[in-house]
């Protein structure tokens, strides 16, 4: 299921800033991982980022088995710099 869906929580953009940059920093091997987490997302408790992780993880192996296609980002125009238009 995405994380689209009803059951996603409501992250802004910053939460999900912290929590990626957390999550860069305390690996799977750390103790008390959540709780790390959690502390450097604001408003957010060790459940919630754990949960949030679960998804984003369910999220990828639905992508990776085709089951919900992959997302299609939108592409820069590639760069002008040096050529006359």
């Amino acid at each position: 299921m995405s994380m689209s869906s009803s059951r996603a929580p409501q992250w802004t953009a910053r939460q999900n800033e912290q929590f990626e940059r957390a999550l860069a920093v305390y690996d799977r091997d750390t103790p008390e991982r959540w709780h790390n987490i959690a502390r450097a997302v604001v408003g957010k408790s060790a459940d919630e980022v754990k949960r949030y992780y679960d998804l984003l993880v369910e999220d990828v192996k639905h992508i990776e088995t085709g089951k919900v296609p992959f997302p299609a980002y939108r592409c820069p125009p590639p760069a002008t710099a040096g050529k006359s238009v």
